[in-house]
């Protein structure tokens, strides 16, 4: 199967929250993941936070860094191509999302999953405004 995470659903793989267990299973069994460009600095900014609030001790950020840096070289990486960029301008006018989560959306539509992961509920209706299949993680 053909999976699209978007940073909400992908960074559960690392930190143990309502639907880890559930995107455990789908990576474990995808054939191919898909990841927005965004993946790396969005899932570096979660970590941090995590740090600062006290949930994560700074060796754990070094150790849940890196294997999000491993995990990510394994993936398919979308850019922010021509494509991507037209169709986060047709999610922008068609859904009310922010523009990086209508990136998210934009580089899944141009990757064309057979499934976008997503724990946010405001992306996953602008998923579903677009024609993908949605697995919803939101608590």
């Amino acid at each position: 199967m053909k999976l699209f995470f978007d940073t909400s659903a992908f960074i559960k793989r690392y930190v143990d929250e309502t639907g880890s267990e559930r995107v455990l299973d789908l990576t474990a069994s995808a054939g191919e993941i898909g990841l927005s460009v965004l993946i790396i600095p969005e899932s570096i900014s979660t970590l941090r936070r995590l740090v600062r609030e006290n949930r994560i001790s700074e060796v754990d950020y070094r150790s849940l860094k890196a294997a999000i840096l491993i995990d990510v070289a394994d993936a398919d990486v979308c850019d922010l191509t021509p494509m991507v960029i037209e169709y986060t301008i047709k999610c922008l006018e068609r859904s009310p999302l922010r523009a990086l989560d209508a990136i998210h959306v934009g580089c899944a539509c141009a990757y064309r999953p057979d499934l976008f992961v997503s724990a946010d509920r405001r992306q996953i209706q602008g998923a579903e405004n677009e024609g993908l299949r949605v697995e919803d993680l939101s608590p």
